[in-house]
């Protein structure tokens, strides 16, 4: 799992701070903070400049309006960007109020977010 544990640090400060409650998981190759058992935000690094990014679940009201914003890009693991979803590169976390600003952008959409649905065991 590639991920900056320092970054990963400073996001748990930040949930701590406002009282939020959250889970983490590792998946999709970094670390995913869940929040309301729906996944908030990730961390990872980006492969093409080994720097790290965090993953913002943000919602399609806010998407067109954050892509505008500094260091912001459309999510883009497969080729087709997933609406809804944006990477903030770490130029763009340098500052605690950098990173809170992405955090409660996602933690503005979570309540609207539905939960993935859990795949039963097989025997």
């Amino acid at each position: 799992m590639a991920y900056d544990e320092f970054l990963a640090d400073r996001a748990r400060q930040i949930l701590r701070s406002e009282h939020i409650a959250f889970e983490e998981k590792k998946m999709m190759g970094g670390l995913c903070f869940m929040v309301n058992e729906k996944m908030c935000f990730g961390l990872d690094m980006d492969k093409n400049n080994n720097s790290s990014r965090l993953m913002c679940r943000v919602g399609g009201d806010n998407y067109e309006k954050l892509l505008a914003q500094p260091h912001c890009k459309p999510m883009d693991f497969t080729g087709r960007a997933m609406r809804g979803y944006v990477f903030v590169s770490s130029e763009g976390l340098d500052t605690d109020e950098q990173l809170a600003f992405w955090i409660r952008q996602c933690l503005l959409f979570n309540p609207e977010a539905t939960r993935s649905r859990k795949k039963p065991k097989k025997n």
